[in-house]
């Protein structure tokens, strides 16, 4: 069997029980519970960015050995609502990739508006290919698909299924749509009780 990508082993949160899991080059799973459960909890502290306690490793190599910012090139989080620090969307760039873009059904010319004058919709997408110029390794996505209709779905899937084929990347996605993890994901886990299990 293959070596896992990311192994997380006994990361622990707040007042939350133990979380271990393994993810694999090429695989997506999906992460369910309640609203409230914990889910987004369990992503930031996978990105560093909130406090934890455990192990979680990227090909061997622990979290502790990586700076923050070159852990989280490798482990991007992509929340359901992105930050933007700068005016025009343009600027949180360093290179604009058209046919990303265009696979996510956006357009250069688009990228030199305002944030504030995109949608919620256009900016979930820029904000995925946005982390998409540091090629990670791992993917921490939640519900990166809530805003987007049936058709950006669509694309936002395709565009998901062809990164990992190419890069043998992995992703850990929360979804409050079944339908979605059933067609996406090879294994799901679920929070719950302040703890994770394997459905």
């Amino acid at each position: 069997m293959d070596k896992p990508l990311l192994a997380v082993v006994g990361l622990q949160f707040l007042d939350y029980q133990p979380f271990s899991l393994e993810l694999y080059p090429g695989e997506i799973v999906g992460l369910e519970g309640a609203s409230g459960a914990g889910k987004s909890l369990f992503l930031r502290s996978l990105a560093d960015l909130d406090p934890h306690r455990g192990q979680v490793f990227l090909e061997d190599r622990g979290m502790e050995s990586f700076a923050p910012w070159a852990w989280r090139k490798k482990v991007a989080y992509l929340p359901a609502e992105s930050s933007w620090w700068l005016d025009l969307v343009a600027e949180h760039f360093t290179d604009l990739d058209p046919a990303t873009l265009e696979a996510l059904g956006l357009t250069p010319g688009l990228a030199k508006s305002p944030v504030t004058a995109l949608s919620t919709g256009e900016r979930q997408r820029f904000a995925f290919a946005r982390i998409l110029q540091n090629q990670p390794q791992v993917f921490l996505l939640d519900e990166p698909t809530a805003a987007l209709d049936p058709d950006n779905v669509k694309r936002f899937e395709g565009l998901l299924a062809e990164l990992l084929a190419q890069s043998g990347a992995a992703v850990l996605m929360t979804s409050h749509d079944a339908s979605q993890l059933d067609r996406l994901a090879k294994r799901r886990y679920k929070v719950a009780h302040k703890s994770l299990s394997l459905r």
